[in-house]
Formats: structure tokens, C-alpha cells, sequence
């Protein structure tokens, strides 16, 4: 499109709508014209600053302009943590993401069962990570504090994982599947397993061997929200139609709190937890009871000296 001078638009109104129009009309054809509009996408976005990087991953502010960013995966960016950040941050098995990278090329590192070289995959809650010239297994848990744990685990517990199911639908030619909270979908399930419900799968088929039901009385995990890594017992559900529905939960030392339904995954029947827990076993204190610990421990630490 050619600009007509600035002296004709100046002085007809005419000229200079006829020249906005062409400026504001789309590709037609091979030939491709530039729009007005400055907030189009461009594509995916491929960088993260630090800044803007998860709370819970722990960054410092001052390690660089740059983080990496996850990619595209069963879990979601800010609900996530990249197996760069994982081996060199968590577990310092390297020192700089280029030792990631030759890490994850060796193909040492399998999530789930399945050997992973991507340094930025966003491993997720209940995933489990093995490193095979270690032997050493780790399954990606909640702290009170909402931030990842990496717990070890028994080579006997790394053969299966949990998953919340978030879909129960019936697919092409009427073929039911539910969708569990790390994107699997899995067709043909018990017809007894429901939304909310968990289910026990084994990672070296990817078939469902048990499963649990959402009711009152089973042991759960708080997975978002102020009260998220938390564990306790399901009290009740308060249905309100149109709105959130509220779980009251209580944890083992007798303190009530509640949720949304949505932030509430079961993790074992009764009291009995189908997986390993942290330290802690998911019990929160308040400030007054972390500091009177970290007193004590300092105590016990000048005590220790002293002999």
C-alpha cells in the first residue's frame, strides 16, 4: 500500500479513509497486508522470566533473568515442576542446566515409566521419578506449605501411581473413558468409578487395579487453596447448586478446616494411606508451635556441641 503525502491527508478527509481501510484490510490472496491491531498473538510463548516464575519452585531472585519455562504436558504450568529445576535445584545431581540436558540425552530419567529427555517436561503431583544409574526412586508430593516435595519411595511403590478422575464421559460409538488429573484417558472403566473417585494404576500397563471411592471417612490430600498439602479425614459435603460445593476435613491432631470439592483428592480408605507420606504426614502448625520447634532444636543443637 502506498502512503499518499502527508500534505493530501492533511488536506482530504477522503484520502485518508480510503488509506486506513487498506491499511486495516486482511491477507487476500499471496499478498499480505499489516493490520492496526498490536495485541495479536504471536505464536506460543516460549520464555519465562524468574519473576513470574511459581512461588514453589524456589528460585532465587537474583540466579538470573530467566527460568525455564515447561512444556506443553499433563500438567499445568503453575501446577508443575520442570525436571531441570528437579535435578539440579532439588536433588543437585547437576549444576547447570546444560548438565540437565546431558543428563536427560543419556536417557537415564523415566516419569511414569516412560523415559523422558525433554529438561523442561512438567512433572506433576503422584509422578514417579526414576533414575536408573542410581536406583534411586522419587514420587512428587505436597508439603503444608504448597510446595513440591520430592519424596523417596521403595521400588515396590514405584510400580503404581494415583489419579484423581476429572471426567467421566462416553466417546465415538459409545465408548465410556474417564480423564484422571494427569491427562490420561482410559476407556472402559468399572462402572462404579465416579468423578472426584481415585484410581490405583499400575505404571507398567496403564490399566486401573483398584480404585476408591469419594465418601465420608477416607484419608485425602488438599491439592490447591490456602490449605493446600494438607491431610485429613473427609468429614462431609455441603452441596450448593449453582456455586462450590464446601468438604470440612479434619486432620489426624483434631483441627477442622474446609475446602472445595474440586481441591480434595482421596489418597487411601480410612486412616490408611495407599501411598508413603512426607515427614510431617501432611499436618500443619501454627507459627507459635514452628518456632518453639526451632528453638528446640537449636537448644539441643548448643547442647550437642557442648559435650
Amino acid at each position: 500500500i502506498r502512503r499518499p503525502p502527508r500534505s493530501t491527508l492533511m488536506r482530504s478527509s477522503a484520502a485518508s479513509d480510503v488509506y486506513k481501510r487498506q491499511v486495516s484490510t486482511q491477507s487476500t490472496g499471496t499478498k499480505k497486508y499489516r493490520t492496526q491491531d498490536k495485541n495479536m498473538a504471536r505464536g506460543p510463548r516460549r520464555h519465562l522470566k524468574r519473576l513470574n516464575a511459581p512461588s514453589h519452585w524456589m528460585l532465587g531472585k537474583l540466579g538470573g533473568v530467566f527460568a525455564p519455562r515447561p512444556s506443553t504436558g499433563p500438567h499445568k504450568l503453575r501446577e508443575c515442576l520442570p525436571l531441570c529445576i528437579l535435578l539440579r535445584n532439588r536433588l543437585k545431581y547437576a549444576l547447570t542446566a546444560a548438565e540437565v540436558s546431558y543428563i536427560m540425552s543419556m536417557r537415564l530419567i523415566t516419569v511414569d515409566n516412560k523415559v523422558r529427555t525433554d529438561p523442561r517436561y512438567p512433572a506433576g503431583l503422584m509422578d514417579v521419578i526414576q533414575i536408573k544409574k542410581t536406583g534411586d526412586n522419587f514420587r512428587l508430593l505436597y508439603d503444608v506449605k504448597g510446595r513440591f516435595i520430592v519424596h523417596k519411595i521403595l521400588p515396590a511403590e514405584a510400580k503404581f501411581k494415583l489419579c484423581r478422575v476429572r471426567h467421566q464421559l462416553v466417546g465415538a460409538k459409545g465408548v465410556p473413558f474417564i480423564v484422571t488429573h494427569d491427562a490420561r484417558t482410559i476407556r472402559y472403566p468399572d462402572p462404579v468409578i465416579k468423578v472426584n473417585d481415585t484410581v490405583k494404576i499400575s505404571l507398567e500397563t496403564g490399566k486401573i487395579i483398584d480404585h476408591v471411592k469419594f465418601d465420608s471417612g477416607n484419608l485425602c490430600m488438599i491439592v490447591g487453596g490456602r490449605n493446600l498439602g494438607r491431610v485429613g479425614l473427609v468429614q462431609n459435603v455441603e452441596r450448593h447448586p449453582g456455586s462450590f460445593d464446601i468438604v470440612h476435613v479434619k486432620d489426624a491432631v483434631g483441627n477442622t478446616f474446609a475446602t472445595r470439592l474440586h481441591n480434595v483428592f482421596i489418597i487411601g480408605r480410612g486412616t490408611k494411606s495407599l501411598v508413603s507420606l512426607s515427614r510431617r504426614k501432611g499436618l500443619k502448625k501454627s507459627i507459635l508451635e514452628e518456632m518453639e520447634e526451632r528453638l528446640s532444636k537449636k537448644k539441643g543443637g548448643k547442647k550437642g556441641g557442648k559435650k
